[in-house]
């Protein structure tokens, strides 16, 4: 920002555009979004429901999936709130701290789905390449352990993010081409040098996100060395168990690299690419993994198709 003396100051507000060029169209827009937000919400409630009411369910796998519905929920409802509010009333205006809040929310909140998708494959190769080993190296506590592990990775690794952004000073613009704050697009705004920034955020994207599916397709090369050796029918069973969490990966990262190229490498002058893009990435997965997990995962199916049937029943006259 410039301050009435044409000196350089420090920001107060950013202003979010939403979705340019469509400007007329977000209000028409937001209804389905929205429509998308609470399926997601429901959804993921529902999965969270089914184990935690289900014994039977208590295991490992499961309770990851608890973790992964708890995280959907967070980073889909860190945007979409705001988002309805561009769309709806116009409300552009965002604090400078509150972007930074929402920056980090977002940011770290991804940073702990990618651990717990990780803890996932570990889970996955330790039943099927050591299934006698399983019960003894993933018991609850341990799983306990390793989402805490999850949530203190994934917040220390974005804490810096809003400091070193605290320390920029901003001047001419303050637009924000997204629908929501996001570190790429805050730090272009400064007037300053922000290569620390910029190599921060590679350091992070390479020591969470790309070790951490490094580490994933490794998992599902051993499964898959594992699974080769067994009889059709085992083969037939381990994969069924893998199917919904490979989704799951695909769903996730899939558009989270997608973003980050088109963020490093593509031209975002008035392009709306990045912005779609962008909310893609925090929508369609927690919209898709219980629907995934839902149609794919045969315990969690006959507990929903349960849970309907019992509310049908008693609903009847």
């Amino acid at each position: 920002m410039v301050d009435p003396n044409g000196n350089e100051s420090s920001a107060t507000y950013f202003i979010l555009i939403g979705l340019p060029g469509l400007e007329k169209a977000q209000f028409w827009l937001a209804f389905p979004l929205c429509s998308l937000y609470l399926i997601a919400v429901l959804g993921n409630l529902t999965i969270i429901y089914i184990v935690r009411t289900e014994h039977s369910l208590h295991e490992p796998m499961y309770i990851f999936l608890c973790m992964l519905s708890g995280l959907d929920i967070l980073i889909s409802t860190s945007s979409m709130p705001k988002m309805m509010a561009i769309f709806w009333f116009n409300s552009t205006t965002i604090q400078f701290d509150a972007c930074l809040f929402q920056m980090f929310a977002i940011h770290s909140l991804s940073g702990m789905e990618s651990t717990v998708l990780l803890a996932m494959a570990f889970d996955r190769y330790v039943a099927i390449c050591h299934p006698l080993h399983h019960a003894t190296v993933l018991t609850l506590p341990r799983v306990a352990k390793i989402g805490m592990a999850a949530v203190v990775r994934g917040a220390a690794l974005m804490a810096p993010l809003p400091v070193f952004i605290k320390q920029l000073p901003f001047c001419g613009s303050n637009i924000l081409s997204h629908s929501y704050c996001l570190h790429q697009d805050v730090m272009k705004l400064a007037c300053a040098d922000i290569h620390v920034n910029i190599i921060y955020g590679l350091i992070v994207i390479v020591s969470a996100i790309g070790l951490d599916s490094l580490l994933i397709s490794f998992s599902y090369l051993l499964i898959l060395k594992t699974v080769l050796g067994l009889t059709r029918e085992a083969q037939a069973k381990a994969f069924g168990t893998c199917v919904s969490h490979v989704c799951a990966v695909f769903i996730f990262y899939v558009p989270f690299i997608g973003l980050s190229v088109v963020h490093r490498f593509g031209k975002q002058h008035d392009s709306i690419l990045p912005v779609i893009m962008a909310n893609i990435y925090l929508l369609v997965p927690p919209v898709l993994n219980p629907i995934v997990y839902g149609v794919k995962t045969k315990e969690i199916r006959q507990r929903i198709l349960r849970l309907f049937h019992v509310t049908t029943q008693t609903s009847d006259p």
